[in-house]
């Protein structure tokens, strides 16, 4: 049983870093195909996936397509009970599922301003009155599911689940861009970055360079942090 996956460019397509992080770390067996997502074909890649339009776009082995990375997370859990997509805990699934809806749906001025890239850390961004705000909430959820779990740190809940899989990319904006948190908030979004699957993710995107780079640094760089 094998999924296709359908993405954009890794750096940048943070959805797209989402749908993979669900077949990989759950280990649900898949084929990566890469959209046009920046060389402008990503509409003709995808006409044949009708009626998506965006990516990432999941087609299961019957051949039925899903777009929307909560509908293939609901998709892919209800496919493979056994493969700890939520967490066991009845409170902490019902928690976890509400985090992924407000992440899905919220957190638009850390978005627009801070657009995912996983190539360097921005030095010198100012984040606005609206990202801070943003932090402040993003502090909030992840603080209250760390005291759902009875501890300070790790992963959100009981394990590795679909949260952290949803916060991902917010975790490389928080650390692309230099952008102050708690320590607590810090040390969670280094976790995330030092995952095998996502530096494989970042590794993968390395390979490819842009001239010029989409977006463009503020005041200077630094080092990944992550490897």
């Amino acid at each position: 049983m094998t999924y296709d996956l359908f993405i954009g460019d890794r750096t940048f397509s943070s959805w797209s870093l989402r749908g993979w992080l669900m077949l990989e770390n759950f280990r649900l067996a898949h084929r990566t195909h890469m959209v046009g997502l920046y060389a402008g074909t990503m509409a003709q890649d995808l006409a044949h996936l009708s009626p998506a339009r965006l990516v990432p776009v999941l087609q299961t082995p019957e051949g039925d397509v899903v777009g929307e990375s909560l509908a293939m997370a609901e998709t892919l859990a209800e496919r493979h009970p056994d493969a700890g997509l939520w967490p066991d805990d009845p409170s902490a699934r019902m928690r976890a599922r509400w985090l992924c809806a407000e992440m899905a749906s919220g957190f638009a001025a850390l978005r627009t301003e801070c657009p995912m890239q996983l190539q360097h850390v921005n030095t010198g961004f100012l984040a606005s009155d609206a990202v801070r705000g943003d932090l402040a909430r993003l502090q909030e959820l992840w603080k209250g599911a760390f005291e759902m779990a009875g501890r300070d740190d790790g992963w959100l809940f009981d394990r590795y689940c679909l949260a952290d899989v949803f916060f991902a990319p917010v975790a490389a904006r928080i650390i692309g861009y230099d952008l102050p948190v708690s320590e607590q908030a810090h040390a969670y979004c280094i976790r995330t970055l030092r995952d095998p699957a996502f530096r494989a993710w970042r590794a993968a995107g390395l390979e490819i360079t842009y001239d010029p780079f989409p977006y463009p640094a503020g005041t200077g760089t630094k080092t990944w942090p992550a490897g």
